[in-house]
């Protein structure tokens, strides 16, 4: 039956789940793309060419068993492919949703590759753990034994909570801190609803505490509680806490009225999406309604900002972004969302000054891309004396995140970082120059993807458990 449920990638075309028109998702945040129903599920999932190699599994940085659990899905076994999908990732229907899919599991499949166009891994994989909830088969967080050890988290976003799923399923007591009065860090505030709805970041919230995961928000580790008084607390610390310190636009008039950090903008907008009064937002700062909006920056920020920008009725939106479209950090297909949805887009462009205070205009220097740099991208250089103005009257710099110095915050000078100010941490276990302080995630890697952080998570969970498991046989020698 396997073989004959699937190979059907010659026959049977590539069909994304249908896409509402971008005049339609323009005023509102609800998610772009529909599910697909039970029959296309079936059908997309059949595509699969089954393959000896599966490119697809060895680019997911979960390892995820596609292939698996894509067969289940064509053959029809839905709780199956559910089942298959949770073993590796603690959180598929979220990675189904946001992971840039096009350069990682789907842009690495073999019938890509030949010809045929990718499987859509990603929606199918929505679509398993949507139906899993729908029909109650995500089993509640139920340890079968109880252990005393405990855990303190740092740090509630994708990379904690997946931790803290981890080791509270293998009967740890977890405690989960966090600076921001919701747990979900940038699954919360940072990505905006159209590609994350947060009733699916909370549902998996609920089913932590429900589970016995404890959550202490609007707690500010270094000032509101020390380091060392968490260090005390527990047999094991992991520091989750993510990147948020914005990078900085220089040239004249970078301090004028009008000129945001995306993180600042998309936190707004997505309070406003949780019903939250924000004053910032109420009064226009935060707001681009009516506004002339420039974003700076070229990666999945930048586009998360200038499609919130459309959302909110902004007169216009354009991004800057130095390299050309092929160089882009950010995915092409947020790229071709956004450029439907009306935003027009400047390559090799760099801002190097601004007009008026509050903004006016952005001085946007033209670009051209010379030789590679150390890692092989075309460095991009100016073309002398091509300077032209953009008008702006809300400008939104996305040019990415840096760690907060955290030895200095958490009075922590062992804490070993690189010359990045990232934590120094052991590969594939989290492990830091501090006995029993585990780090993972971006504050580890730098600004990155939240499979990445997934991954972290339970990496280091698993390291934990091993070490917790090897002290408890030492003491009972």
């Amino acid at each position: 039956m396997a073989k004959q449920a699937m190979l059907k990638f010659v026959t049977v075309g590539r069909d994304m789940p249908q896409k509402r028109q971008a005049a339609e998702r323009r005023r509102d945040f609800n998610e772009i793309y529909a599910e697909y129903a039970d029959a296309k599920a079936r059908e997309q999932a059949s595509r699969c060419s089954q393959c000896g190699v599966p490119y697809c599994q060895s680019h997911c940085p979960l390892h995820n068993n596609i292939p698996d659990w894509l067969r289940m899905t064509a053959e029809g076994r839905l709780k199956e492919a559910y089942e298959i999908s949770q073993l590796t990732n603690t959180f598929p229907e979220i990675c189904g949703r946001i992971c840039p899919q096009d350069r990682l599991c789907e842009g690495n499949c073999v019938i890509e590759q030949s010809g045929h166009g990718t499987v859509t891994i990603g929606a199918v994989e929505k679509y398993i753990t949507d139906t899993a909830w729908d029909e109650g088969w995500v089993e509640a967080i139920a340890p079968k034994t109880e252990r005393v050890e405990s855990v303190g988290i740092i740090g509630a976003g994708p990379g904690g909570l997946a931790a803290a799923d981890v080791l509270r399923r293998a009967g740890i007591q977890v405690t989960v801190y966090d600076r921001y009065d919701r747990a979900g860090g940038l699954l919360s505030y940072g990505i905006p609803g159209f590609k994350l709805e947060k009733d699916v970041v909370m549902r998996r919230i609920e089913q932590l505490e429900q589970g016995g995961v404890k959550f202490v928000l609007n707690c500010d580790v270094g000032t509101d509680l020390s380091f060392d008084e968490i260090r005390k607390k527990y047999n094991a610390v992991v520091v989750a806490t993510g990147v948020y310190k914005s990078r900085e636009l220089d040239g004249p008039g970078a301090a004028a009225q009008g000129i945001m950090r995306a993180i600042d903008y998309l936190t707004a907008s997505n309070r406003v999406s949780f019903g939250d009064r924000v004053p910032e937002f109420e009064s226009g700062e935060l707001n681009a309604a009516g506004k002339q909006v420039v974003v700076v920056g070229g990666g999945d920020t930048a586009m998360d900002c200038v499609r919130t920008a459309i959302r909110q009725g902004a007169r216009s939106v354009t991004c800057l972004y130095r390299r050309d479209r092929e160089n882009m950090p950010g995915s092409q297909r947020e790229v071709a969302n956004a450029e439907e949805e009306g935003v027009v887009f400047k390559w090799l462009s760099a801002p190097v000054g601004f007009a008026g205070d509050p903004v006016t205009a952005v001085k946007v220097q033209k670009m051209r891309l010379g030789a590679p740099d150390a890692t092989g991208r075309q460095s991009p250089e100016p073309i002398e004396g091509a300077i032209e103005d953009a008008p702006a009257d809300l400008v939104i710099k996305a040019l990415g995140f840096e760690p907060e110095n955290l030895p200095t915050l958490w009075n922590q000078k062992e804490l070993e970082v690189t010359r990045w100010g990232t934590i120094k941490a052991e590969f594939t276990t989290g492990r830091t120059a501090l006995p029993g302080v585990y780090a993972v995630g971006d504050i580890v890697r730098g600004a990155s993807l939240v499979v990445w952080a997934i991954r972290d998570g339970r990496d280091a969970a698993a390291a934990i458990l091993d070490d917790l498991n090897a002290a408890q046989a030492v003491a009972a020698e």
